[in-house]
């Protein structure tokens, strides 16, 4: 039998768009791809989100850039979304069982390795944006063209959503490599090392594994590493850049200063702001939970890292009202007892519980809502819509605490209790640990808010200049929130 002609001169109904708009008759005729290549490309694109999602949340807490770590913090938590989202479309294409944890190709694997591994900032940067992620950008798009529009339309939706928010993640990514190499007035000194890494690793791997989604020739060459000759292994200590200054400062005791009756609204935003931006160590902290705890299901690790994406979005919100009330924020004491202490002192399954036991003492009226009260009083607009939505954030972070952790310590009130009992074991030392000479514990408050005072052009309240509590505190005052919550 011959092939049949397409009917000629065919119309949609007085012109309506056919086909739901998702494409023309012209490009429904097109066979486009079958179901066994479009999952073993999809399968493809999941193994690439993950090992994304592993390296920018592993190296959160090392790098030690603070626009760096919230920018890994919110790309870390796309790749964690789209990872879930292609989970659940290859389920839904013949798919039992999915095998989504197996490696592709060894050439794949090798070739996240040595990104992980990449032992400067620049080159890490330049491994995940300009090669990484463009490499994906550009299958992702080859696959949007080549599959059939109408019979894959739900493969589609999801890949244009990643394909949109990779370019934005590139974007940012390239646009700080290149001004890293910039920023140094005599050339960035390892320059020919990355090239070289770049055209004679991490391409010549790629082409191993027939491109990150496997639609080229395999190469068939050997398995070629240069930094990851040796597992990457997680560093737990925090890194901080030069504009966090006097890091183990405890000479203002925020929550004392927050919860007294004898302070106005507006300096209480203020200390505030200095609460949401010292939350930096969230971040620091919580991808140590991540990077150490393996095997879990993989809506833990999208939940996980919706939270730790919101803490480094808190941190950026306190940046925002410090830049709103002419205050510059490094002149506070950004400290990193917490993330530090804990990542070098607990278990991730002990982080996780003062995690959340400390955020179970938010919900009250006392906590959240308090904070929101205030910042209404304070007259401020903008400090009113960041605690409304921090308020929001740290609820929905209470009920991931209780959909994970509660089950796995036996219920809510063994885990309170754990969470009690593991936070006070760092508690118990605090004073001990932070008295050895590492800082002066400078009282910075009267500065900051004489400098808000002044873009305001009002007179600073000598009753607030005056204040001079320590962490030197009740117990209570520190676990009210030390954390930074």
């Amino acid at each position: 039998m011959s092939t049949p002609k397409p009917l000629e001169g065919y119309q949609s109904y007085k012109g309506i768009p056919p086909l739901a708009g998702l494409c023309s008759i012209e490009d429904a005729l097109k066979p486009g791809l079958g179901v066994e290549e479009c999952v073993r490309r999809l399968k493809r694109f999941h193994y690439c989100f993950v090992r994304l999602h592993g390296i920018l949340t592993a190296r959160i807490t090392s790098v030690p850039i603070y626009e760096l770590k919230t920018a890994f913090a919110h790309h870390a938590y796309l790749c964690a979304e789209h990872a879930a989202a292609l989970r659940t479309r290859v389920g839904e294409m013949r798919e039992p069982p999915l095998g989504l944890e197996a490696v592709p190709h060894p050439a794949l694997e090798a070739f996240f390795d040595e990104i992980q591994a990449a032992p400067t900032t620049e080159e890490l940067l330049g491994g995940l944006y300009e090669v990484a992620v463009n490499k994906l950008h550009q299958d992702v798009y080859g696959y949007l063209n080549e599959t059939h529009p109408l019979t894959d339309a739900p493969s589609r939706r999801l890949l244009k959503f990643a394909a949109s928010e990779l370019l934005e993640v590139m974007s940012f990514g390239i646009g700080a490599f290149y001004s890293m190499r910039r920023a140094n007035a005599t050339g960035w000194v390892h320059q020919p090392a990355y090239e070289v890494w770049v055209d004679e690793v991490l391409n010549r791997l790629v082409a191993s594994a027939g491109d990150l989604d496997g639609t080229k020739s395999e190469s068939n060459e050997p398995i070629i590493r240069r930094y990851s000759t040796k597992p990457y292994v997680y560093d737990p200590v925090p890194q901080r850049d030069e504009r966090f200054t006097d890091r183990w400062n405890q000479g203002v005791n925020a929550e004392a200063f927050l919860y007294s009756e004898q302070y106005p609204a507006k300096a209480k935003a203020l200390m505030m702001l200095y609460k949401r931006i010292r939350e930096i160590d969230v971040p620091e902290m919580m991808a140590s939970i991540l990077a150490q705890t393996p095997g879990k299901p993989w809506g833990y690790y999208r939940d996980m890292s919706r939270q730790l994406w919101d803490e480094a979005r808190h941190a950026m919100m306190g940046e925002v009202g410090f830049v709103s009330l002419g205050v510059d924020w490094t002149k506070a004491r950004i400290t990193w007892n917490w993330s530090y202490r804990l990542n070098t002192e607990c278990t991730p399954a002990e982080r996780h519980a003062v995690l959340f036991f400390i955020e179970q003492g938010l919900m009250p009226k006392t906590g959240k809502r308090y904070e929101y009260e205030v910042a209404g009083e304070s007259g401020i607009p903008l400090m009113k819509t960041i605690q409304d939505f921090d308020w929001a954030d740290e609820v929905l972070h209470s009920q991931i605490g209780r959909q994970w952790l509660v089950p796995e310590l036996g219920g809510l009130q063994n885990a309170l209790k754990y969470g009690d009992e593991c936070w006070s074991k760092i508690l118990s030392n605090w004073t001990t640990v932070r008295d050895q000479g590492l800082t002066q514990h400078e009282n910075w408050w009267p500065a900051i808010y004489s400098q808000a005072c002044a873009s305001a052009g009002e007179e600073a309240d000598p009753l607030v200049l005056s204040f001079n509590e320590t962490y030197e505190a009740k117990r209570a005052d520190i676990h009210r929130g030390i954390v930074g919550e």
